[in-house]
């Protein structure tokens, strides 16, 4: 516990320069005494650590000493970074061990590139309502390579060309200004511009994607959790909404959950199905949403899309019955 702390002390002076004891102390949450057994103990292993008396004095290491971090790659690193984000440190009361991992990662990052690690962590977004132990669908079933593209032209700032399948439509190239990623619920989704108008693309909905070398159009620093709060409100607040009583198989409640906008109630059947009522941005997003889920679910009401999916189903079952 103790060598962990000293690792942590000497990261914080080499990234943040000349600290005061009462500043290290307030870091690595210990008492000041702690800080400065801590320093002795340091100085007696050979790190070079000295003391600047006065007002404005402190403890500071000799410059050019470093310490190494080694078994992290890229992507590991951005991974911690990410995972010690506003909200992600809070997860499973591993603050304090996040924000040291933090640092060591920032610190064995190549030189010239830890300034902007931090800039580059915040274009990730990891939802407070995102179940972390459960299976990412949004971003786990993203192809390796495309998933790769999406990452690369949102870190780097540039425009994004992608293959996207929207709701009942054929899918369609599009070019994109792509400004973060955002994990809502076990959905991975893509936040980004076009022609300045905002747009936001489910990941699994991304057939391929190829990363421009054009500078994409967007602000240079963003707060991403507001960012999603303000289009999460667009979109609930805005349409004719629908709500919807369906049975559900209980296999197949999550993906209800995923998809609707809001659940308003939900009880078990005697069949052993589950009976909810949901609500869905319009009637065209309810009759995709439904038509997903197959025979593992059926709309009881409204009247009208009971009409809608059985015509749809109609035409299916004419289309093929001749075979």
């Amino acid at each position: 516990m103790r060598a962990d702390r000293l690792v942590s002390l000497v990261l914080l002076l080499r990234q943040r320069g000349r600290l005061s004891a009462a500043t290290l102390a307030s870091e690595l949450e210990v008492s000041t005494r702690t800080v400065l057994r801590d320093i002795e103990a340091l100085s007696a292993a050979g790190v070079p650590v000295y003391a600047e008396r006065g007002r404005h004095g402190g403890f500071e290491l000799l410059p050019g000493f470093r310490t190494e971090l080694t078994g992290l790659n890229h992507d590991e690193s951005l991974a911690v970074l990410t995972a010690g984000s506003a909200r992600g440190q809070q997860a499973f009361g591993l603050g304090s061990a996040l924000a040291s991992a933090m640092r060591k990662v920032v610190d064995a990052l190549p030189e010239g590139h830890q300034a902007t690690a931090s800039d580059a962590a915040r274009r990730f977004l990891v939802d407070p309502e995102t179940d972390l132990l459960s299976r990412r669908r949004g971003t786990d079933e993203v192809p390796d390579h495309t998933m790769t593209e999406v990452r690369r032209a949102v870190l780097a700032g540039h425009r994004l060309r992608i293959h996207y399948a929207a709701a009942d439509r054929s899918p369609a190239w599009r070019t994109v200004d792509p400004i973060g990623l955002v994990t809502v619920r076990d959905t991975g989704y893509l936040l980004a511009t076009t022609s300045g108008a905002d747009r936001t693309y489910r990941l699994d909905r991304i057939l391929a994607a190829h990363e421009l070398d054009e500078p994409a159009q967007r602000p240079d620093r963003v707060d991403l959790d507001e960012l999603w709060q303000e289009r999460s409100a667009r979109f609930r607040g805005g349409g004719d909404q629908l709500t919807v009583l369906v049975r559900v198989d209980p296999a197949r409640r999550e993906e209800m959950v995923g998809t609707a906008l809001a659940v308003l109630a939900e009880d078990a059947n005697d069949d052993g199905w589950l009976r909810m009522e949901v609500t869905f941005q319009d009637a065209r997003h309810a009759e995709w949403a439904l038509w997903q889920l197959s025979t593992d679910a059926e709309a009881l009401a409204p009247p009208s899309l009971r009409v809608t999916l059985r015509d749809r189903a109609a035409v299916v079952a004419a289309r093929y019955g001749d075979s």
